[in-house]
């Protein structure tokens, strides 16, 4: 065990000099050049006095953060983009920063995409509470990840307290599972996919809470794969009809299919038992047949990226998926993860980059300027790409 992880320090180290001191190979993507210059430019739109990203939203905020600090835990000490410094800042001001928020709902309560919204503003969100549990879900995945780089446990504290909010949602409407918000009886799979992720992380983090963690986590995939959010070509649709408690068929949304990977890497890890990874290596297979094209760049569901029309919610999701591929390739380093992640981050770069600005893009095969972009959402979706791939070369190194 000593021996294979010297040999993986080793070959890591081997691969940063290869970066910044030699050069990249002439077929070598220089990934960790590209994800520097990303993160450099998505500071353009941080407002420390709020601790968020202009033109970013409350979630997207806390992915963005997390972005951040995955590329940061590869990264190393930067000189110029202080992640330490950043997830200190926004842990302070963001929880008193009016915040407006805004989820589209049908007649049936039921959530859909975010291209409509009904918007309400509140003074701030303390604790990073609000009336959202996937918005909490994805702040406590972010303290998570600040934890990780930066090992303060108010870090990892925060992320225990949003997560005893979270299980305030639990119910046994349609068996089990928890809300999508405070006010709907609607089971979304991606409050349950953020549920499953948080507390499967906590298990792995937090020291004499384990088996309190780990327990929630199983009971939770248990009834997710019970559930019929999965559907028969293992891809995972928006939630369960309200009514009924069936699969409402609603869209595939690209974020849905990638959280549940991280969740499953991390019971895997928590659990010591690798069973759990089968299924994930099923549904990102299903999720990238399903969403490249034919030169395999991944497009949203919808193609919502395509017509440049993914609201206020969309342009984050397919970051989100690929950032989960990553973290499942490192528990299993399968290669049609690896190329998918590569070929992914090359199209941004060459095609979804603004060359005068590098900001990036809604759509990864060109266009950047499209929509209402680039923004701090489409920027640091795509830079999740960019990640992912520095990530994957080093660890093929």
């Amino acid at each position: 065990m000593v021996s294979t992880t010297w040999g993986r320090l080793a070959a890591r180290a081997l691969f940063y000099m290869s970066i910044h001191r030699l050069g990249h190979a002439a077929n070598d993507a220089p990934y960790a050049e590209n994800a520097e210059l990303a993160a450099k430019v998505l500071q353009d739109w941080f407002k420390p006095q709020t601790g968020g990203w202009s033109t970013g939203g409350w979630w997207q905020n806390a992915n963005i953060l997390t972005v951040l600090t995955d590329w940061a835990l590869l990264e190393g000490p930067n000189q110029h983009v202080n992640v330490t410094d950043i997830a200190a800042t926004t842990f302070v001001n963001a929880q008193k920063e009016n915040v407006q928020i805004g989820k589209r709902h049908r007649a049936d309560e039921q959530m859909a995409s975010s291209r409509k919204h009904t918007r309400t503003t509140e003074s701030g969100y303390p604790k990073f509470i609000n009336t959202f549990y996937d918005d909490e879900g994805w702040w406590a995945l972010a303290w998570i990840r600040s934890y990780d780089l930066t090992k303060k446990i108010e870090y990892l504290s925060m992320a225990e307290s949003i997560f005893d909010d979270m299980r305030t949602g639990a119910d046994n409407v349609c068996g089990g599972g928890i809300l999508w918000n405070k006010t709907m009886r609607y089971k979304a799979a991606i409050a349950n996919e953020l549920y499953l992720t948080v507390a499967a992380s906590l298990a792995n983090r937090v020291q004499g809470s384990k088996d309190h963690y780990l327990q929630i986590a199983r009971e939770q995939w248990v009834w997710f794969k019970k559930s019929g959010l999965i559907n028969k070509d293992n891809l995972i649709n928006d939630g369960l009809n309200s009514t009924t408690c069936l699969n409402n068929n609603e869209t595939t949304w690209s974020y849905n299919q990638g959280v549940i990977l991280g969740g499953l890497v991390e019971l895997s890890k928590a659990a010591g038992n690798d069973s759990y990874l089968s299924p994930a290596v099923d549904i990102a297979e299903a999720a990238i047949a399903s969403l490249q094209d034919e030169d395999g760049i991944l497009h949203e569901a919808d193609h919502c990226d395509i017509r440049a029309d993914c609201g206020e919610d969309g342009p984050q999701f397919k970051g989100i998926f690929i950032r989960n591929l990553h973290y499942l390739y490192k528990a299993v380093p399968n290669e049609k993860f690896a190329m998918t992640i590569k070929k992914n981050a090359d199209s941004i770069w060459a095609k979804g980059r603004d060359p005068k600005t590098n900001r990036l893009g809604l759509s990864w095969v060109g266009k950047p300027e499209a929509g209402i972009g680039p923004t701090a959402k489409t920027h640091s979706s795509a830079m999740d790409a960019l990640v992912a791939a520095m990530g994957a070369v080093a660890g093929s190194k």
